[in-house]
């Protein structure tokens, strides 16, 4: 929702964005050349993949050298994605392949594909998870190291224990199995390559590099997390610009939050004035309150100069009252995870008080928890408060002054917003943001969400059939019993209400047990290197 002024300000400070770009490294300047301004909006450069690269800034290379020293010399193939680490079991491939399915327009289509027996370890895992015995998985993945729905559950349940370093390590185990299957045209970074979410094998990748990707994050890598969600957006194929297969992760609910974290404000930018047109992006809360506290920041800097700096600044207080009028139910809880105490004008005032939030269409009450629930921590700064507030105070001018953008926008609240589409609702579940999950639908949550295939499409395109099973046993349990069978198979939560304490003890030990036996299998396991191949060639090319 911009004004015409808005949209003359969106112009004016181009070059000035482009001057900024330059100074702080979003040119992203390769040894290729070109022109930073001509590369597409969602550009990637292979050495921003490495989270090293961005360690170095922060610490310096001696304090990363240690890490790349230990490399093991018995994994030959070099990748981008991850570094094989010497405690991995020896490396085979597992029966994946990465097939060509159709070149276009300039464009590849891949697919991953499985092989038989591959196949038959994958139905052994369907039946891990159905045994309600946890240390199924674990022997399947003794015997399968590099099986990737069983590394993807794992993992889950070591984040779950506050394992994190494990966690991460069963990710990046699966992204190198990936990797090292990729085919010889297959590009991460050209911007032509595309993965089709419908597909379970694609759907496994896209999962494993999320997880990576927010493993990055938390580790204090939000520039390299930041090349992974465009890597991410880059994939699908494109069907139509309003698909919602075009984003099916919804990485634009996620991509402000990281570009706020790693400063790269001038891109943010970038991003919503080429795509509000077809996209609406700033129907989006995400889009309408970070872009604005992206302005602001912009207007902070240093390098710009006193006229430029009040002209963002000028640009930055529209954005962000438009956000205020447009979505003023994120302004209270906002404040309230900041622990902001807000005047007692605003509190009671009707516009942001407890009623503006009564009534409010489920799909915009799921995108305004997410945003809140993710973002807060960005707004803290004591000098971004002193901007909302002064901000809050003029958006209340506007509100008693009867300004038609404030019915307008109300008229679009009740219309809009009544329904999230399922990329949405399967990006709540991935985030794990309790202000976003608590506002999920039901006909979400009455039915069984499996953490390594999280809400599949409808429109699944399945390659192979797993055999049908004698006795197999029907199932009307709870969500909530299936949600945690789906990361700990062993689980069950009985039905009575009396029984759920019990049942709680009984989940802490089923996950300890599954922990101690992981954990002694990726110490102890020893495999016998496998014969090498007719054309050892395959694993020890490099990649450019």
């Amino acid at each position: 929702m911009c004004s015409k002024e808005e949209s003359g300000a969106g112009d004016d400070i181009d070059s000035l964005l482009e001057t900024i770009e330059k100074t702080n490294g979003l040119s992203h300047q390769s040894e290729e050349s070109g022109a930073p301004g001509h590369r597409p909006v969602l550009y990637v450069e292979h050495r921003n993949l490495n989270p090293e690269t961005e360690l170095k800034r922060y610490f310096g290379a001696r304090a990363v050298l240690g890490d790349q020293r230990q490399r093991q010399r018995q994994f030959h193939r070099s990748t981008w994605m991850t570094t094989p680490k010497d405690t991995w079991p020896r490396f085979s491939r597992p029966g994946i392949t990465m097939n060509l399915l159709e070149s276009a327009n300039g464009l590849q289509f891949f697919a991953f594909e499985h092989s038989r027996d591959y196949q038959q370890v994958q139905f052994k895992f369907f039946d891990a998870v159905e045994s309600m015995d946890p240390n199924n998985i674990v022997v399947l993945l003794q015997l399968n190291p590099y099986h990737i729905d069983s590394l993807l559950q794992l993992s889950d349940v070591c984040r779950i224990q506050e394992d994190q370093e494990t966690a991460r390590d069963l990710i990046e185990r699966a992204l190198y199995s990936f990797e090292c299957a990729f085919h010889p045209v297959f590009s991460l970074t050209s911007g032509t390559s595309r993965l089709d979410y419908c597909r379970p094998e694609n759907r496994a990748f896209y999962l494993a590099v999320y997880k990576h990707m927010m493993f990055l994050e938390k580790r204090g890598c939000p520039r390299t997390a930041l090349e992974y969600c465009k890597l991410i957006l880059s994939w699908p194929e494109q069907k139509c610009l309003l698909d919602p297969d075009n984003d099916p992760l919804c990485m634009l609910l996620l991509i402000d939050f990281l570009c706020l974290r790693c400063r790269e404000y001038a891109f943010l930018i970038r991003l919503y004035e080429e795509w509000e047109a077809h996209r609406n992006l700033s129907q989006l809360p995400n889009f309408a309150y970070s872009v604005a506290l992206a302005c602001y920041h912009l207007s902070q800097q240093e390098e710009t100069t006193p006229e430029e700096s009040q002209h963002v600044k000028l640009r930055s207080d529209r954005l962000l009252q438009d956000a205020l009028i447009m979505f003023p139910g994120v302004l209270m809880p906002l404040l309230d995870l900041c622990t902001v105490q807000p005047d007692a004008a605003v509190s009671s005032h009707a516009f942001f008080g407890p009623r503006c939030r009564l009534g409010l269409p489920p799909a915009l009450s799921e995108l305004e928890g997410l945003y809140v629930g993710r973002c807060h921590s960005v707004w803290k700064e004591a000098g971004v408060m002193l901007w909302m507030e002064g901000n809050v105070q003029e958006v209340l001018r506007r509100v008693d002054a009867k300004d038609p953008i404030v019915e307008d926008c109300q008229n679009k609240r009740k219309q809009r917003y009544q329904s999230a589409p399922r990329n949405i609702h399967r990006h709540v579940l991935l985030s794990e943001i309790k202000e976003a999950t608590s506002t999920l639908p039901l006909d979400v949550t009455t039915h069984p969400v499996m953490s390594y295939d999280p809400l599949p499409p409808l429109d699944s395109v399945v390659s192979y059939n797993r055999p049908e099973r004698q006795n197999a046993r029907a199932s009307n349990e709870s969500t909530l019993s299936l949600l945690f069978r789906s990361i700990l198979p062993s689980f069950n939560l009985p039905e009575d209400g009396l029984e759920v304490a019990r049942a709680g003890r009984e989940l802490n030990q089923e996950v300890n047990r599954l922990m101690v036996a992981m954990r002694d299998m990726l110490a102890n396991i020893q495999f016998q290197e496998p014969q090498r191949e007719d054309n050892p060639d395959r694993d020890e090319e490099e990649w450019d």
